[in-house]
């Protein structure tokens, strides 16, 4: 065998135990457990608080802003009213994002849409998105995460 065909094949080798073992696991519909949060209130509920005051916040404080903590996205969708949802796609694990104009969640991996509910408007996702209650007290959000 000569040197460059012996170099073709082991490139070949080498591209394809990196390749085929990528493809399997690329399009996992298990991103993790999304249900490993921290946070509680000493009641046994484990609960999330985000101070709207704060700064760091003051993206929810208008109709469209969200950000995303401890692996929810929190929207204001206007109206004084908040929705909280799983933050990661259920098909493959990407950040998902708010689109104000309808107040859907859509992930920019693969095109997956989610409604406020978290549930699935568009796949290729099969799973809905966590959903959590969220309620809020003077400038306090509270979301209940277990």
């Amino acid at each position: 065998m000569k040197r460059r065909d012996a170099l073709q094949k082991m490139m070949i080798g080498t591209g394809t135990m990196i390749l085929i073992p990528a493809s399997f696991i690329s399009c996992s519909e298990d991103p993790g457990d999304m249900d490993n949060l921290p946070g509680g209130n000493g009641s046994g509920t484990k609960t999330l608080e985000i101070n709207l005051d704060d700064a760091a916040n003051s993206a929810l404080k208008t109709e469209g802003g969200h950000k995303i903590i401890n692996g929810i996205i929190i929207a204001n969708t206007g109206g004084d009213q908040f929705v909280a949802l799983a933050s990661i796609c259920t098909h493959q694990g990407c950040e998902v994002m708010f689109d104000n104009s309808d107040n859907s969640f859509p992930c920019p991996c693969h095109g997956s849409l989610f409604s406020s509910t978290g549930s699935v408007l568009q796949g290729p996702a099969t799973r809905p998105l966590k959903k959590y209650t969220i309620s809020k007290t003077d400038n306090i959000l509270t979301i209940i995460t277990g």
